[in-house]
């Protein structure tokens, strides 16, 4: 009997030990439980806080990536018959499409007649104005468009603008506590610093969103005339009136030329006269 106790005694001892080492498994040694998300954390996305003082937030709805700002601008040449008319008619299609006039210019010189029309538009009409554009054109020689993503840069804008919203709250604060003049001047000052940079950040998301919402369309034009224009009598007596004041004005220029140099061309003739009357004699 007591040799069975001494060898059974360490048969239970290590069989113990083995049981011990297995109940203290290590985490990294269990499986693996994926992390379920609650429905109010699947449409967010983790955005790390930089670490020279960033963003505030560290949770940035989905949604705010389909939301982009896109700033689109396009430009073209039309060849027209009548500018004056091209241009009422571009004015009143932009009008048409919700939009308005930015700026025209019409220049008139010896060859023809030459303008210039900026429009802005919805920016979901862009291309809906594009198309119109080309239908009151004779030609379209060049046309060119051109988009540029501004959605991180606004989004950065948003992230400076809350910041400097907080520093200003903590500046007013400040300013009540202060006891005396030299305190309250110097926060006044910098808060007058802070005003400046909010006043221009707010400034160019201001401009970041009219130039996304509306785009900016640049129509060159150029009148085009047929091979084959119309006669009209008025118009060739206009053309005849204008070469008759032409020669006058020629003739009278000769005139006064040969007047003022009279001294030089006269003499010379007198004496020429003279001599031709006495060969004949």
């Amino acid at each position: 009997m007591n040799k069975l106790l001494k060898v059974s005694i360490p048969i239970l001892l290590i069989l113990g030990l083995v049981l011990i080492s297995g109940c203290g498994a290590s985490p990294s040694e269990l499986p693996s439980v994926p992390d379920e998300k609650g429905p109010d954390e699947e449409s967010f996305s983790v955005v790390p806080t930089p670490a020279d003082g960033g963003h505030d937030e560290s949770w940035i709805p989905a949604e705010l990536t389909e939301d982009r700002k896109i700033v689109k601008t396009g430009s073209m040449t039309l060849e027209v018959g009548n500018i004056t008319e091209t241009m009422d008619e571009v004015a009143e299609m932009a009008d048409e499409l919700n939009g308005y006039v930015v700026s025209s210019y019409k220049y008139e010189y010896e060859r023809g007649v030459s303008g210039r029309i900026t429009i802005r538009v919805p920016f979901e009409r862009f291309e809906e104005a594009f198309a119109r554009l080309r239908q009151l054109a004779i030609a379209v020689p060049y046309e060119t468009t051109t988009a540029t993503d501004v959605t991180e840069e606004y989004v950065d804008l948003e992230a400076q603008l809350s910041n400097l919203l907080a520093t200003e709250a903590q500046y007013l604060a400040l300013l009540e506590k202060a006891e005396n003049v030299e305190e309250m001047l110097m926060v006044q000052k910098e808060l007058s610093k802070v005003r400046g940079e909010i006043e221009q950040i707010e400034g160019r998301m201001k401009y970041l969103e009219q130039t996304s919402e509306t785009s900016l369309i640049e129509v060159n034009l150029q009148e085009t005339k047929g091979l084959t224009e119309p006669w009209s009598a008025s118009a060739a007596l206009k053309a005849a009136v204008r070469g008759l004041t032409t020669f006058g004005r020629g003739l009278a220029t000769v005139l006064i030329w040969l007047g003022i140099f009279c001294w030089v061309w006269v003499p010379p003739l007198v004496i020429w006269l003279r001599r031709r009357r006495r060969a004949k004699s």
